[in-house]
């Protein structure tokens, strides 16, 4: 079981690596500021009053503030990429790429779906169900208060100010929500496997809830 597991993810991996490359040679590369900071000093807090939901070292306190890093994600409903931007978000990004190499989020379920006229996301990363089960620390946002959240957008989840931890969501539609997020990067290969998400239905009325089949991150990772 475990080797063909093995064999599907890195079958995948490369799959999504060739998708990747594919989508963005033609793209010339962004120039970076000549006075861009190279690493920038990120703050984490642990929170004993909500430990860890698995074994997870907190990041260290430096972070790499230019650059992006693409991250893959292998789902029950199929596969899709984001590119994470660290010079929008370098504590953001980096706490991610910490957790993913971590191996925090492989093998969870993501508890919230919704699909109403505000609000159309994928919740994930809070391990334990809906808003719970963090990675026993918190950090910062980083927003600037001019942040949108059309489709495609991946930013940190939080329950107030400076709480982030764990929690994510990908915007499938559209998210009218006041700026209030740190936006990490953007899917730049799989949305359709949120239009298959979305598809097989919410169950709640208000089409705010658990979806009616368990979506599950079965891996995540990044290559390098």
């Amino acid at each position: 079981m475990m080797r063909s597991l093995r064999s599907t993810t890195a079958l995948v991996a490369a799959v999504l690596l060739a998708a990747t490359l594919t989508t963005t040679t033609a793209a010339a590369a962004p120039e970076v500021p000549a006075k861009a900071k190279p690493v920038v000093r990120c703050e984490f807090t642990p929170t004993p009053e909500n430990p860890a939901a698995k074994p997870v070292r907190i990041p260290s306190p430096v972070a790499k503030a230019k650059g992006t890093v693409d991250v893959y994600f292998v789902t029950n409903y199929g596969p899709f990429v984001v590119r994470m931007d660290r010079a929008n978000a370098p504590c953001g990004v980096h706490n991610f790429v910490h957790l993913t190499k971590s191996r925090f989020y492989d093998w969870t379920q993501c508890f919230r779906l919704t699909n109403s006229a505000r609000l159309g996301v994928l919740q994930c990363g809070d391990i334990y169900r809906q808003e719970e089960g963090g990675p026993g620390y918190k950090f910062p946002d980083e927003v600037t208060g001019q942040e949108t959240y059309p489709r495609g957008t991946v930013a940190m989840g939080n329950q107030g100010p400076g709480t982030n931890g764990s929690e994510f969501f990908v915007v499938h539609s559209f998210a009218n929500i006041p700026p209030n997020y740190t936006v990490l990067g953007h899917v730049i290969y799989g949305m359709s496997t949120f239009d298959r998400m979305v598809a097989a239905g919410i169950a709640d009325p208000d089409q705010d809830g658990p979806p009616v089949h368990p979506i599950r991150l079965l891996k995540v990772f990044t290559l390098g």
